[in-house]
């Protein structure tokens, strides 16, 4: 769609339509250069122009007509191409459906990038107008308020006479018709719903598993698969197709796994799918990571540390060099962590380079790159290459072998802060897994400042807490004693329409912050074994993952049986 767009200043544009003087304009400049924003925000917040005169101006900028909502009539035939979710979701109103276009009023003509996700959304041709934020609510109220859907109404309505057919053998693929079948309207409609639901429920995954005799579809939200309601089997591979080509995927390729990305800006919010496919035994598996920066809070407070821990986290990130690294199995929140560090540290007088696999989360004014290998953009190329960009901080996304935590040592000898992570189960393990990669214990003893152990629970939904008594079976699966916890308050959620009836909402992280003493430093020269670090570490005041999982029960944040999934009692 090609519009033709207006240069002219905004300021010259409302002059022109008689709305503003030029005393008032110069105003409002001096009131931005002294406080910041956009010009058409400040002279509405001045009184000098309305609203719908800010739209106007905005609206010829963008080469769009402007449209009044209150005094159209909408084709039901129009109302029907654009599900009710989608409407909502974008706060958009379709008006005209004609030779193929789809004609939608928005509301900020200057977000151009929400037309891009409704072309896959609706999988059409738009035409973008412009009308007032009300009168786009207005019209959703009008034409759908009593159209209530789901995936289970989308699911109802979908049969075996509909537009996609069973695909009989799945050896021989019929490239036309799947083509075809992507663009069906009720392959649009569901997956569209399937991909708005799970992120409204702030799930972190979708899973599209194809079997033998069903279709299953799944979402992770805080850390637990919940099952959907399964679509019918003869539309998993126009489903699958589908979000092949909207992350611009090879959908003739079947046999091998490909990754990809859809990058969607919901509400206002910037959403990444991370698209990963895998060939199986009846059709392709999809797994989509959802990404969503509004989601994501990279505050080191934030995190779960208990204020003590939070005051140490923050001394060993000011440190002049040194390693300190986060360890946990995949899903434990590390990159979150690291995140949050880098985000703590991050000033104007500071520089920090990162090589991650993938970059998750852009972070301003840190200079992130991505690991290739194809190209031999390694972790360790890409840390030889930063020793010569003179950072005073750097993260490697993985010591993963013994050249990469060679590099990180010598950057640390150096005078470089080197944050980076490693999968052990607890934080004495990483050292037993640095000697495994060859690094020589006196490298170790000289570098490592700290090792952070961390995991995930889900946090008890403060709406439906409730108070009670655990019974002697789940204090021992503690190693506990009722006389243990004489005097000790215990909650669970029962289960709520916030938390969707599982009586948890949110997690937080059990932390193990081990940071390296002198003592400790001499067992690594040593080689000490893995039960001599912790206990020389418990000694000298280190929390367990048990330990911190306990405090989070008595603290009523969590339930006995999170910390008893994601943790192990050691003595």
């Amino acid at each position: 769609m090609a519009l033709r767009k207006d240069r002219r200043p905004l300021g010259q544009l409302l002059k022109e339509m008689g709305v503003v003087t030029e005393y008032e304009i110069q105003e409002a400049l001096q009131v931005q250069q002294e406080k910041g924003g956009t010009l058409g925000e400040i002279l509405v917040e001045m009184g000098f122009i309305d609203e719908k005169d800010l739209l106007f101006a905005l609206a010829i900028q963008a080469g769009m007509d402007m449209v009044d909502l209150d005094e159209m009539e909408i084709p039901d035939d129009v109302i029907e191409r654009v599900d009710k979710t989608v409407v909502e979701t974008y706060k958009i109103m379709p008006i005209e459906f004609k030779d193929g276009k789809v004609t939608v009023a928005i509301s900020d003509p200057t977000n151009l990038g929400v037309l891009d996700d409704l072309r896959f959304m609706l999988d059409a041709e738009l035409e973008a107008v412009v009308a007032t934020e009300d009168a786009i609510e207005r019209a959703i109220a009008r034409y759908y308020g009593g159209k209530e859907e789901s995936i289970e109404s989308i699911i109802a309505s979908v049969d075996e006479s509909s537009d996609v057919e069973l695909v009989e053998s799945r050896e021989m693929l019929d490239i036309e018709k799947l083509e075809k079948d992507v663009h069906s309207k009720p392959v649009v409609r569901l997956l569209n719903l399937i991909l708005l639901q799970a992120i409204k429920d702030r799930a972190s995954d979708i899973h599209l598993e194809p079997f033998e005799d069903r279709f299953r579809v799944r979402y992770r939200v805080d850390g637990v698969l919940y099952e959907m309601m399964p679509p019918p089997l003869h539309l998993a591979s126009a489903l699958i197709s589908r979000v092949k080509v909207m992350s611009n995927l090879n959908i003739s390729e079947t046999r091998v796994p490909q990754d990809g990305r859809i990058e969607l800006n919901i509400a206002g919010r910037a959403i990444d799918l991370r698209v990963s496919t895998l060939p199986t035994a009846y059709g392709e598996s999809v797994v989509m990571r959802v990404l969503d920066r509004a989601n994501v809070n990279l505050d080191l407070d934030m995190l779960g540390l208990r204020p003590d821990e939070v005051a140490l986290v923050k001394s060993l990130i000011d440190r002049p060099h040194g390693i300190i690294l986060v360890t946990g199995p995949t899903g434990s929140g590390k990159t979150t962590t690291l995140y949050s560090a880098l985000n703590y540290a991050n000033s104007p007088e500071i520089k920090i380079l990162t090589a991650e696999d993938p970059v998750e989360y852009n972070l301003e004014g840190i200079v992130q790159v991505q690991v290739n290998e194809e190209i031999d953009v390694t972790f360790a190329n890409l840390l030889r290459s930063y020793l010569r960009q003179n950072p005073d901080k750097m993260l490697v996304g993985e010591i993963r072998d013994l050249e990469t935590g060679e590099i990180a040592i010598q950057a640390s000898l150096t005078g470089h802060v080197v944050f980076s992570t490693l999968h052990t189960n607890d934080a004495p393990s990483a050292i037993t897994r640095l000697l495994d990669l060859g690094i020589e214990p006196f490298l170790i003893a000289a570098t490592l400042e700290a090792v952070i152990a961390q995991r995930l629970v889900r946090r008890i939904c403060l709406n439906c807490r409730t108070e009670y008594k655990p019974s002697e079976e789940e204090l021992m699966e503690l190693e506990l004693t009722p006389k243990d916890v004489e005097g000790r308050t215990f909650y669970y959620g029962k289960g709520c329409e916030q938390c969707n009836g599982t009586g948890y909402k949110g997690r937080t992280g059990l932390f193990e912050i081990m940071t390296i003493t002198e003592e400790l430093r001499q067992l690594i020269l040593e080689e000490s074994s893995t039960d001599m670090i912790r206990q020389a570490a418990r000694k000298g005041g280190m929390k367990t993952l048990r330990d911190s999982g306990l405090l989070a029960i008595y603290d009523g944040i969590t339930t006995i049986e999170e910390v008893v999934r994601e943790t192990i009692f050691t003595a």
